[in-house]
């Protein structure tokens, strides 16, 4: 049906008292709702106002649930986004993983478009299958200034995912240290819990991200909490054998004999996991080599059991 003859239409339903111009009736060919999304993802405007004047759906997905809008936001096409928010583009539309409008733009790190969003009413608590937010995701990527867009907006940051994982523990993983302290004085809780029991610093000492490390403890995260293992941060970072992480924790005060529920504490840990080369820095800052585990086991039976002669001589004094 051409545009003229679908006008003509029109017309001659509203003097019939059929209904209004944009009803079912009058609904435009799906290819037309398919172009229109394609002009939005080209950043081609002019097509998307002619099929939106021509009675196309402005909120008509694909298969996925993705709309122009969130094609438009996906490219950084601001003058595309506020022509379809502006003909009633539904701002908190989901695709079927979620992800609205705002989720890409947080994804992309499109700041201009975010603010345009937030003003024509995006829930900033809006959240993916996976338990994602806008925030979770800025924080993810390192997107300082959208994280403070957010936060300004009112955007949760003690809010959680799928995994009870935070945005602080999102940018503690990824090392984006000027979001960590952003997020921080923004109200984050510096020693939530994941589903494992785990804390931002356990998280940034399982990622050797020292400088987040820094910054956590600056702000007065607990270097010794445990996990719900019982796994000390320290643990953490000797497990997978990063000396520079393990310095990092042991000048900063960490007790090396903390025990975790079995017992074991980070100078068995070093020797279970192979990295025996630790085993000196761990005795020069007091580890205790007589603790034993649940098991009645200590370091040096570890280190005999795992044929660790390093080990071994260092918790001898050889």
């Amino acid at each position: 049906m051409s545009i003229k003859t679908q006008a003509v239409l029109a017309i001659a339903l509203v003097a019939m008292g059929l209904g209004p111009i944009g009803s079912p009736a009058l609904a435009a060919e799906p290819d037309q709702s398919a172009e229109m999304r394609h002009a939005a993802q080209s950043k081609d405007t002019a097509t998307v106002e002619r099929l939106l004047n021509a009675g196309v759906d402005v909120n008509a997905a694909n298969a996925l649930g993705k709309t122009a809008l969130m094609m438009a936001v996906e490219v950084d096409d601001l003058q595309t986004t506020a022509l379809l928010l502006t003909r009633g583009a539904d701002v908190n539309a989901r695709d079927t993983s979620g992800l609205t409008a705002l989720t890409f733009a947080a994804e992309n790190g499109h700041i201009g478009i975010t603010a345009l969003l937030l003003e024509r009413g995006a829930d900033v608590h809006g959240r993916t299958r996976a338990g994602w937010d806008a925030l979770m995701i800025a924080a993810r990527y390192g997107i300082a200034d959208m994280v403070e867009q957010l936060l300004y907006r009112q955007a949760d940051p003690k809010a959680s995912d799928n995994h009870q994982r935070t945005a602080l523990m999102h940018a503690s993983e990824m090392g984006h240290v000027a979001v960590v302290e952003l997020l921080a004085r923004g109200g984050a809780q510096l020693d939530a819990r994941d589903q494992k029991g785990a804390t931002a610093l356990h998280i940034a000492a399982d990622n050797g991200q020292t400088g987040v490390i820094e910054a956590l403890l600056a702000l007065g995260a607990d270097i010794n909490a445990k996990d719900a293992s019982g796994d000390s941060v320290l643990t953490y970072a000797v497990t997978r054998g990063d000396a520079t992480t393990t310095t990092l924790l042991l000048e900063r005060g960490a007790n090396p004999n903390l025990q975790g529920s079995g017992g074991s504490t980070a100078l068995m840990e070093a020797i279970r996991s192979g990295h025996g080369d630790l085993v000196p820095l761990l005795i020069k800052y007091k580890s205790d080599p007589a603790l034993k585990d649940a098991l009645g086991r200590t370091a040096a039976d570890w280190a005999a059991k795992r044929d660790d002669e390093r080990a071994a001589a260092a918790l001898s004094g050889r």
